[in-house]
């Protein structure tokens, strides 16, 4: 929420209720500053530690440059994304902040004074499950997803599932798959493979 709205909103609340007290006045600003930065502050740690691959998608805005916004990129099997004026710049590997640093400092080299660029991620990349589930393939990826939230999305254990035998392959990792439970958290571009119950 920026800081124009902010301010709309609380003079509506303060004139809706006619609220005269200064002192409850001020405690309404801050309850509501530390409210916004609170949730603020705790999507941009999340985001800030993923590093984007090919699949996922970004938005960026350059501040008062509308022309140079791109909404919804998703990022090429090479790893970079088209923009205005910079054609395609390398994203793979890197943190949503490290790509406003980087497309800041490429404005700057000759087109913007003070670029002020901001990247969020619009969509992750998908998770895969093959193996013993009613619905195998490539599904999108939700924050906060387990290994059990992804078996129910591809429609759940088949007859032959073994439940005590799910492997998963991290992306970071592709040589080498673990055994997990069912609480297991799933990251995008994970794979897990369903295996099947001799028994």
């Amino acid at each position: 929420m920026d800081l124009s709205r902010l301010t709309f909103t609380m003079n509506n609340i303060f004139s809706s209720y006619r609220v005269n007290n200064i002192t409850l006045q001020y405690l309404l600003i801050t309850l509501m500053i530390f409210s916004c930065f609170g949730a603020a502050v705790g999507a941009s740690a999340e985001e800030y530690e993923y590093r984007l691959s090919s699949d996922d998608i970004i938005s960026i805005t350059v501040f008062n440059e509308p022309d140079l916004d791109v909404n919804e990129a998703r990022i090429s099997n090479e790893g970079t994304v088209s923009l205005p004026l910079l054609g395609q710049v390398v994203v793979e590997g890197l943190t949503t902040l490290q790509i406003e640093q980087k497309i800041a400092s490429l404005l700057l080299d000759g087109y913007l004074k003070k670029p002020n660029v901001t990247v969020s991620i619009a969509e992750y990349r998908p998770f895969y499950i093959n193996g013993e589930v009613v619905k195998p393939g490539s599904y999108p990826y939700r924050k906060g997803l387990t290994v059990e939230k992804a078996i129910t999305l591809a429609g759940g254990f088949t007859e032959r599932a073994s439940r005590k035998n799910i492997r998963l392959i991290s992306e970071d990792d592709q040589e080498e798959s673990e055994k997990v439970s069912l609480n297991e958290p799933v990251s995008p571009g994970d794979i897990i493979t369903v295996s099947e119950s001799f028994f």
